[in-house]
């Protein structure tokens, strides 16, 4: 799905970000990205989804990164193709809602790189779009509130919404820069169920950043380490121990720990599927209702 080789990524000149990195993900796979603050995790979460462009070289050898053979960008160039871009799919910490606007609009913004230029430029989304749209919220469990102004939602509900954006965009591939950072342990769970769900439903490819250490054993049977810019570890998840940890970044390690009042419950994932049914029925009266309040 992706292959990375030989990324590098400075601000400042002489002091690197991210060191000569390289990496694959394969299809289907779900992967933690952790490593502690100033290790260069968003930085790379950002490359890969080609929203920052990484150092070219002068000699015209520097790094690539490619989606299944396609170059998302190459030598410091970023691949600005629409039909690339629509298959890769980015959730933020910060939701990145347009808080004025209902969220089943936010959701149908998800569809833009899919619809005509012109019609997506005047946000026109038609009844098939709300239909896609409110399908999405459904599974991620907040059909109910597709009426409701973005900021009128919690910050978890506010983050499943980004994650329905994300299924009606097609992704293939879902990059995730710290998701559940600015949640509380309830609505991290949910959050972190849903990806996995997609994962193992859709066969989505997860690419996770995390800051803790205990999501990436219970979510990803892969991870990646970070320390300084560098991959410093790639392989099962299930070798994080605290002990490894702090072998690999000595004091730094604790941070990368929630205390015991934050641990991830063990239940399994919640799919949302039960919540389906009754949300499509009501797909019509609330998309009526959408277009009587435009």
């Amino acid at each position: 799905m992706i292959d990375a080789r030989g990324i590098s990524k400075s601000y400042q000149r002489g002091v690197p970000v991210l060191d000569d990195v390289t990496l694959s993900l394969r299809r289907g796979e779900m992967v933690a990205l952790i490593g502690a603050s100033g290790s260069g995790k968003s930085t790379l979460i950002r490359t890969i989804a080609g929203l920052t462009p990484i150092d070219g070289s002068s000699s015209g050898k520097g790094g690539t990164i490619e989606m299944m053979g396609k170059p998302i960008q190459r030598n410091g160039r970023l691949n600005t193709s629409r039909a690339l871009r629509a298959r890769i799919g980015v959730i933020f910490q910060q939701f990145n809602l347009v808080p004025r606007l209902s969220l089943l609009t936010n959701v149908c913004f998800g569809l833009l790189g899919r619809l005509p230029i012109v019609r997506g430029t005047l946000g026109q989304f038609n009844d098939a779009d709300k239909r896609v749209a409110m399908q999405a919220l459904a599974r991620v469990g907040i059909a109910e509130h597709a009426l409701k102004r973005a900021n009128e939602l919690s910050g978890g509900q506010q983050q499943r919404a980004a994650i329905a954006r994300s299924l009606v965009q097609g992704a293939e591939l879902l990059i995730a820069d710290e998701p559940i950072a600015s949640l509380d342990p309830a609505s991290s769970r949910r959050v972190m169920d849903l990806l996995a769900d997609m994962n193992r439903k859709d066969g989505l490819t997860v690419f996770v950043s995390l800051h803790q250490v205990e999501y990436a054993l219970k979510y990803c049977p892969r991870t990646i380490a970070l320390k300084a810019g560098k991959v410093a570890y790639d392989g099962p998840s299930s070798a994080l121990t605290p002990a490894f940890l702090n072998q690999l970044y000595g004091a730094e390690s604790e941070e990368l720990f929630l205390s015991p009042f934050e641990q991830p419950s063990h239940d399994a994932p919640k799919n949302g599927a039960g919540e389906l049914p009754a949300a499509v029925a009501a797909v019509q009266h609330a998309i009526e209702i959408e277009r009587i309040s435009a």
